[in-house]
């Protein structure tokens, strides 16, 4: 087997400089994502480097990592609790929809395009990004804070919209028939509910079937496990990140405590590769004109995302500090948004970089928001002791110990 000993260089010095910029980040208790992010852009087109050996690695390794953070996720939450939470969220999902993806539609008409690039547009700013949001969570210990089941909640119930808007999009762009979007849309939602329901009822057999006493047993069945549900949700025009989110939802117990503690530097390590990928899709040279338009663009959906979190956490008696933590954390776009342009970019050669810019523009400045402008948990103690003020954990973690 021939190694290619630029890939080799290449791929270690962007694992090297990222672990320099995410030990810096947590030395100040701030989340590494918006390095990362710097970090694909400045080795993107139009960068002051380019890693064209390892590039096609990167690529590859995001879709494993917005697949892995989605894992985890679900990890945390069983279906019971979560299914109790999107029922009380649905009024929040109507919210979300219509405040943020009204701009996305109100600018693709000003800007002339048609009917494919306004409803592209429309869903590029409604969406926000599960990949980069998990992340956050994580970093900054606040997946046990009261308003985290309703941030959950308004990301899922979007996943799943994508169930019924990419198939007929992606059909529409391609200049196919209106019966044939139907038809996708269909066997998506079908395929998302059976999925759903099977997590539901067959939960405890498959943690059964994952538990094994070795961690390398353990990793391999999770992982594979994942990647398969993952890859059939895609298949039905099902986003692959829902797919890995109901499988940490199926996994209880022993099995989830087992998948958390063997997954966790797998999620690390392609997690950071996901946040360079983003980077990396950005041009920088085609971007740059369209760059005041999406700034407008970015101020008017941050508002209105802030409005969507501040809704939903509401309706779960979160005080005001928490309200602004989940608006400020679901104003991040990322993946989604560059995917669901990608498919109409033949509709019109702005739609990419606009949204390019876009989605750097809050992938960068929604982090930032997060931990300064609504505030930060306090560190946990040395001695393992709670410390006064910091959010209790979750309640799935409370229960399986």
């Amino acid at each position: 087997m021939d190694i290619s000993v630029a890939f080799l260089l290449e791929l270690g010095l962007i694992l090297v400089v990222l672990s320099v910029l995410g030990s810096w980040a947590r030395r100040w208790t701030f989340s590494p994502v918006p390095l990362y992010l710097l970090t694909g852009l400045a080795l993107g087109d139009g960068g002051f480097a380019q890693v064209p050996e390892a590039e096609e690695f990167v690529v590859v390794g995001a879709s494993i990592g917005v697949v892995l953070l989605l894992l985890a996720l679900g990890l945390e939450f069983s279906v019971a609790e979560f299914a109790a939470s999107m029922r009380r969220h649905v009024p929040s999902a109507g919210v979300d929809a219509l405040l943020n993806a009204l701009p996305g539609a109100a600018a693709g008409w000003l800007l002339g395009l048609n009917g494919v690039g306004v409803l592209a547009l429309a869903g590029a700013t409604y969406i926000s990004s599960s990949g980069i949001v998990a992340r956050l969570l994580n970093d900054l210990r606040r997946l046990g804070n009261r308003e985290t089941p309703a941030v959950l909640a308004v990301l899922v119930l979007e996943d799943f919209a994508m169930a019924a808007y990419l198939p007929p999009l992606a059909v529409l762009a391609a200049g196919g028939a209106r019966w044939q979007a139907a038809l996708g849309t269909l066997v998506a939602v079908v395929a998302l509910a059976a999925a759903f329901t099977g997590s539901y009822r067959w939960g405890r057999q498959v943690s059964r079937a994952v538990v094994h006493p070795e961690a390398e047993q353990s990793m391999l069945r999770v992982l594979g496990l994942t990647l398969v549900v993952a890859a059939l949700a895609e298949a039905v025009h099902v986003s692959a990140a829902v797919g890995a989110f109901l499988v940490g939802l199926t996994l209880t117990g022993e099995a989830a405590d087992r998948a958390r503690a063997v997954m966790e530097p797998l999620r690390d390590l392609f997690a950071a590769v996901f946040f360079v990928a983003i980077g990396l899709s950005v041009t920088l040279s085609a971007m740059l004109p369209l760059l005041p338009a999406a700034a407008a663009l970015a101020a008017v959906t941050a508002a209105t995302k802030i409005a969507t979190g501040w809704y939903a956490a509401s309706r779960d008696g979160v005080a005001r500090r928490g309200r602004l933590r989940a608006g400020t954390v679901l104003m991040i776009r990322g993946e989604f948004s560059i995917i669901i342009v990608g498919l109409a970019a033949s509709q019109d050669p702005r739609l990419v970089p606009l949204v390019s810019a876009y989605v750097l523009l809050l992938a960068l400045t929604g982090p930032l928001l997060t931990r300064f402008f609504a505030g930060a948990p306090l560190p946990p103690r040395r001695d393992g002791r709670k410390t006064p003020g910091q959010p209790p954990a979750d309640s799935r973690r409370a229960r399986d110990r």
